[in-house]
């Protein structure tokens, strides 16, 4: 748990534990065994209980890409260069990326947010939030001060706001920015104590060799910042990146209005286990979607207590995953609304 004075972090309601009852009370009573539906079951239960009703609506949802650049790239971590990610940035307000196409199939709306992009970028659908140009190269000294966290943090909380208020009922988390990998492998490193061979994955498609310098290079950052596993905020402002610190406070945000938050891939769990780090109480708010092949997820997950409810051996981020779960999230909500109870359908319960 964070350790020091975080005022400006909001409440988070507790869930509605009379929903989540009768949400029960009603999935016993459908022409099924008890449990026979697995996830499906778990998933209603969860939305019943963040949401207050027995059957929410979210059928307008988002997807909310991050967008940050890494000094740690000057390192040669990635296969790709840094130049990719404000060309990949133009890709998603243009509706070119794979979750832009995942997005449409799922009916949910793609919103990209320059919060630290290192170029001069400019388009109708870019919410442009710099926080600043690009971290600094961790390797040498912290990512960012504490200052520039924190406002990466608001600027996250401020978006989530806006989308509840314009009635998004169902946020999931994207990210883009090479050298993100490195970073969220630092932080996992620096909350868990896991060494970097356990949290480095292969990024953007790395070799043998270069994945052992990035290991290098994560484990130098660690020693070079010395982060403090007990502050969350000294963890994402010393190896973070601002892009991961948007996606936390995006989780905050959704939370304190009650509104699911489905977690991509290894960058977004991350960023994940640092909201949760900072305030408890978002955890039950959070739906892991799937299991990325980056190495250290399963290693987030664990920490975290999450089970992805996908294993389709991705690793793009984006928010891929995170859209690829929305049609599971609808089946679960469709079972509760339509499906025939043991009295209207008129089969035989199960014998006392």
């Amino acid at each position: 748990m964070n350790m020091v004075q975080t005022n400006w972090i909001p409440a988070i309601p507790k869930l509605n534990e009379e929903a989540r009852q009768a949400a029960i009370n009603h999935q016993n009573q459908l022409t099924k065994p008890q449990g026979s539906l697995g996830v499906l079951e778990h998933l209603s239960l969860q939305l019943a209980a963040i949401s207050g009703q027995l059957i929410p609506h979210l059928d307008k949802r988002a997807v909310i890409v991050m967008a940050g650049d890494h000094g740690v790239c000057a390192e040669g971590v990635s296969a790709f260069p840094a130049e990719v990610t404000p060309q990949m940035v133009m890709n998603f307000v243009h509706g070119g990326a794979a979750v832009n196409v995942l997005a449409r199939q799922a009916g949910a709306d793609v919103y990209c947010v320059d919060i630290g992009v290192n170029a001069d970028l400019d388009h109708p659908k870019l919410l442009s939030r710099k926080v600043k140009r690009g971290t600094a190269n961790m390797a040498k000294e912290a990512a960012m001060s504490r200052k520039e966290a924190e406002e990466a943090v608001r600027v996250g909380m401020e978006i989530a706001e806006q989308l509840v208020g314009e009635g998004y009922r169902l946020i999931a988390t994207g990210e883009m920015g090479i050298g993100n990998t490195t970073a969220s492998s630092a932080m996992l490193c620096a909350f868990t104590g896991l060494e970097p061979e356990e949290t480095v994955g292969r990024g953007t498609g790395i070799g043998d060799e270069l994945w052992k310098h990035k290991c290098d290079v994560v484990r130098q950052a660690l020693n070079v910042n010395a982060p403090d596993p007990n502050d969350a905020m000294d963890v994402l402002a010393k190896v973070g990146g601002l892009e991961i610190g948007g996606l936390v406070g995006i989780i905050i945000g959704a939370a304190k209005h009650g509104v699911p938050v489905v977690i991509d891939g290894f960058i977004s769990s991350v960023a994940a286990l640092a909201a949760v780090r900072l305030v408890p109480e978002v955890l039950p708010y959070l739906i892991s979607s799937h299991l990325s092949e980056e190495r250290g997820h399963q290693a987030v997950l664990r920490e975290l207590g999450l089970q992805p409810v996908l294993h389709l051996n991705m690793r793009l981020g984006e928010g891929t995953g995170a859209v690829l779960a929305f049609p599971l999230i609808d089946a679960a909500c469709s079972i509760m609304r339509e499906m025939a109870t043991f009295a209207q359908a008129g089969v035989s319960g199960k014998e006392a």
